[in-house]
């Protein structure tokens, strides 16, 4: 891993932009030693930097955790490929014209976490040794939307995951037979009204969960309309 810059906030939060192995990505760690690690996955369209990850990131690392974001695969810094330029001018063609878009995002995603989780699980391998051996069992990730289609295989993958926030995401036969595996203790967001993952396969996904620390959480709203105090609550259960 090679740091590449590193700046320190007003509140005594460090952010260092690094590279590993050609994936780009930012590790915030708080003022004192940080209590745990906190993998923070990207929507689909954003990149590690966007507003919402850097807010949960601060959020978390005023909790005393450790956070890190990455680039996804053809996502901010990192080059898009053929296949990445197809799925975003369908997906985009489809949300345009009115169109179910379900099957291509799922499609999408499939494709993404293959190539995502190894990059994840190299990363964690790096970092944990470095930030002290607490985090080493007291691994955490938050994820919505594509990050959770991201996050659910890889948290059935990486047994040190002890704790998630996924949403925003429904059923596929792949993330329902992960979710099956999974033994984490998981919080589950939903939107009532999301216009992009329908109720039904969302409550299906939640319904998968194999473990018995799980807890949904639904308010009205569209599929960007995650209320501000459930990301408060987010932090409150990933530091707890």
């Amino acid at each position: 891993m090679r740091y590449t810059s590193t700046t320190t906030t007003s509140d005594g939060i460090t952010e260092r932009d690094f590279d590993h192995d050609g994936v780009p990505g930012v590790l915030w760690t708080p003022a004192g030693d940080p209590t745990g690690l906190v993998l923070s996955a990207h929507g689909g369209g954003q990149h590690k930097r966007a507003l919402g990850s850097t807010a949960r990131a601060h959020h978390c690392a005023a909790a005393g955790l450790a956070v890190v974001t990455l680039d996804a695969p053809g996502h901010g810094d990192r080059p898009r490929t053929p296949e990445d330029e197809h799925y975003a001018t369908e997906i985009r063609a489809r949300l345009t014209t009115g169109r179910d878009a379900t099957a291509v995002v799922a499609e999408y995603n499939a494709l993404q976490a293959a190539r995502a989780i190894p990059e994840w699980r190299s990363v964690l391998d790096t970092l944990v040794e470095p930030l002290g051996g607490a985090t080493g069992s007291d691994v955490g990730f938050w994820g919505v939307s594509m990050g959770s289609a991201l996050g659910i295989p890889l948290a059935a993958a990486e047994p040190r995951i002890r704790t998630a926030v996924f949403g925003l995401v429904g059923a596929t036969d792949a993330l329902t037979l992960a979710a099956t595996t999974i033994t984490a203790s998981v919080r589950f967001l939903l939107q009532w009204d999301d216009q992009l993952v329908p109720r039904d396969a969302g409550l299906a996904l939640f319904d998968a969960f194999a473990g018995p620390r799980k807890s949904l959480h639904a308010n009205p709203g569209g599929h960007g309309e995650v209320p501000a105090h459930e990301l408060d609550d987010a932090v409150r259960f990933l530091a707890g």
